[in-house]
């Protein structure tokens, strides 16, 4: 589009252009990476700007209330993380993803029920 704007514009507005289109596509990256992975040690939690890892021990419980935009997920060092990996927007998916996880944080959790 730089390249093609019409004639009164000069350099500085085409630069300004290519500028704009790359702060967009980096804030599209940003949000595009967010995820939530869990493996035999923990959990990894990549949000717009930070990731998170924690191993299960670490880990107490996640919560994904109706309308909240993704879960929370409760750590033993009093912090709650928001995973934005998990879309509350996407209703049945986000339960089922929210659900596998708690299932995850009960099994491998440092918390475990007495058997």
């Amino acid at each position: 589009m730089a390249v093609l704007i019409a004639p009164p514009f000069q350099i500085a507005d085409r630069v300004a252009i290519v500028a704009f289109g790359c702060a967009v596509a980096y804030v599209l990256h940003l949000l595009g990476r967010v995820r939530v992975e869990a493996d035999d040690e923990g959990v990894t939690i990549v949000n717009a700007v930070r990731t998170h890892r924690y191993t299960w021990p670490e880990v107490l419980e996640v919560t994904l209330l109706v309308g909240d935009p993704w879960p929370r997920i409760d750590f033993s060092d009093g912090r709650t993380i928001g995973a934005m990996g998990i879309q509350g927007s996407e209703k049945a998916r986000a339960r089922q993803a929210t659900a596998e996880l708690e299932a995850l944080i009960k099994e491998r959790g440092e918390a475990r029920e007495s058997q």
